[in-house]
């Protein structure tokens, strides 16, 4: 199938802002997080396992949440260092079992997989929590069953940041 021609597209940006702490959102953000180990991937493409074996390997680095820890982006750092003192990370996100459902039909997928997300205190000290909804990312490509992954995306984003910003003893 051809690829779609380049172009605009619209994206739903999601802003949640919450009581809770920065500390305690990123936190509950992270421990549902796996991780992407990396060394631990080399090695296995190195024993050149079965699609199965790589499966399994990949599904016990996700976390709770069906996603894992790609990397991180402290944007709040650099700012405190030229004299704007934030706090402010994001993070990469994902799971390459997910990214391949969509990638095996139009790899111009991969350039949102993984996705971002961005944790920060605003100007109030208030915390929040921004990211692009997934279906609207992977809905240019006018696929549905790439579609159907951003959908799932969506819920599980959902569920991740709310599961984050949810205010414990409420």
């Amino acid at each position: 199938m051809k690829p779609p021609p380049s172009g605009t597209f619209s994206v739903v940006h999601l802003r949640v802002e919450t009581a809770r702490p920065y500390d305690d959102v990123t936190k509950s953000f992270l421990a549902q997080l796996g991780s992407l180990d990396s060394a631990a991937l080399a090695a296995l493409f190195a024993s050149r396992p079965s699609a199965e074996q790589f499966r399994a390997r990949l599904d016990a680095m996700a976390g709770t949440s069906g996603f894992m820890l790609f990397g991180t982006v402290d944007h709040g750092t650099l700012l405190s260092v030229l004299g704007s003192p934030r706090r402010a990370v994001q993070y990469v996100i994902g799971n390459p079992l997910i990214a391949h459902q969509m990638t095996q039909h139009r790899l111009g997928t991969g350039l949102y997989a993984p996705l971002r997300t961005l944790i920060y205190e605003d100007d109030s000290g208030q915390t929040c929590v921004e990211y692009d909804r997934p279906s609207s990312l992977f809905g240019q490509f006018g696929d549905e069953r790439i579609d159907r992954v951003g959908r799932e995306l969506d819920h599980k984003m959902d569920r991740l940041v709310t599961t984050a910003v949810a205010v414990q003893g409420r």
